[in-house]
């Protein structure tokens, strides 16, 4: 089969701040944050994804932020949980294709290994089989499939599979494959993109049906209603605060620079807060969905500006990094 190379590439930009809380699908952060704060929302979200059942699941106590060693990078999950016989479970959802998905699986089990074993321990025995799942709103690898399934293997020898108890699991939900593949995981991931009623085909699965149940409350909470709207307001703020400076700073280069000037002067300004407060690189850049890489640099520049953090002396520090 050709390998298509046109991805998805949605800007970080391109949000859910402009729809409804009705108009919200599970690809969305703010629904899928929400959802998944309800264990049993998890547990269906699991199963469905992976076509198992499970008797029980629990959250990883202190599983949800990873921290490395000192001035290392550490990971924040989306959700993770383990079942009865402490296998490990972490999903995350990804809309926009940022293109680090692979890479950032590898970092992913590496940390979440580390705190099965205690310091000093004799053995691997303690390292549960680990499954990582990740849902896209793309396909990453362009064969129109639902489901990649990695787990490590010898290339020399077929069938040989090195055993290390750790599977990745890519899903699609644009996928095309549909003979392939069990029709409850088709149906979920279709609900997945578009989270509501409309989608739900007849005799779907029971439980796909319970979770619509949990999503139509939430949708209709006037509590989440207030938080969301909440979120709205200051992403709105946010973007014309950015506005406005860009267009002081910017009147020279015109309007399409001086919002661009705008943003990136924001961006900084809400990264050294942030900073203020003991947020790592990592955790800055998840809640901001930007890029690592970028904000590594601006913290990077920011430490070395010190205390006070001058703006535009951290935009001078990265202007002159980059040429």
């Amino acid at each position: 089969m050709e390998k298509n190379e046109k991805l998805n590439t949605q800007t970080p930009y391109e949000t859910e701040s402009t729809k409804s809380l009705q108009e919200l699908n599970l690809l969305d952060d703010f629904l899928f944050d929400v959802a998944t704060e309800d264990l049993e929302a998890c547990q269906i979200m699991i199963e469905l994804s992976m076509g198992i059942t499970l008797k029980s699941i629990r959250w990883k106590e202190g599983q949800k932020v990873v921290h490395n060693l000192p001035g290392k990078r550490g990971i924040r999950m989306d959700f993770c949980v383990e079942d009865g016989d402490g296998n490990f479970f972490d999903l995350e959802m990804q809309k926009q294709n940022q293109g680090n998905i692979p890479k950032r699986t590898r970092f992913y089990q590496a940390l979440t290994d580390a705190p099965f074993l205690k310091s000093g321990e004799v053995g691997f025995d303690n390292l549960k089989p680990a499954y990582l799942v990740v849902i896209c709103g793309f396909d990453l690898f362009g064969f129109g499939n639902y489901r990649y399934t990695f787990g490590n293997y010898c290339e020399e020898i077929p069938g040989l599979y090195l055993g290390d108890g750790c599977k990745k699991i890519i899903l699609n939900t644009g996928g095309n494959n549909d003979k392939e593949v069990d029709k409850t995981l088709t149906d979920f991931l279709h609900y997945v993109e578009n989270s509501d009623e409309a989608t739900l085909p007849a005799g779907c699965d029971e439980r796909l049906r319970h979770l619509h149940k949990k999503i139509v409350n939430i949708k209709s909470s006037e509590e989440m209603e207030v938080t969301y709207m909440k979120m709205q307001e200051r992403d709105r703020l946010i973007r014309e605060e950015g506005e406005n400076r860009g267009r002081e700073a910017g009147k020279a280069e015109g309007k399409a620079e001086g919002k661009a000037e705008g943003k990136a002067e924001e961006l900084v300004r809400i990264v050294c807060k942030l900073m203020k407060k003991n947020r790592t690189p990592e955790e800055i850049a998840d809640l901001l969905d930007e890029k690592e890489d970028k904000i590594s640099a601006i913290c990077q520049a920011a430490k070395l500006c010190g205390p006070e953090c001058d703006c535009g002396e951290i935009r001078a520090i990265l202007a002159k990094e980059q040429n």
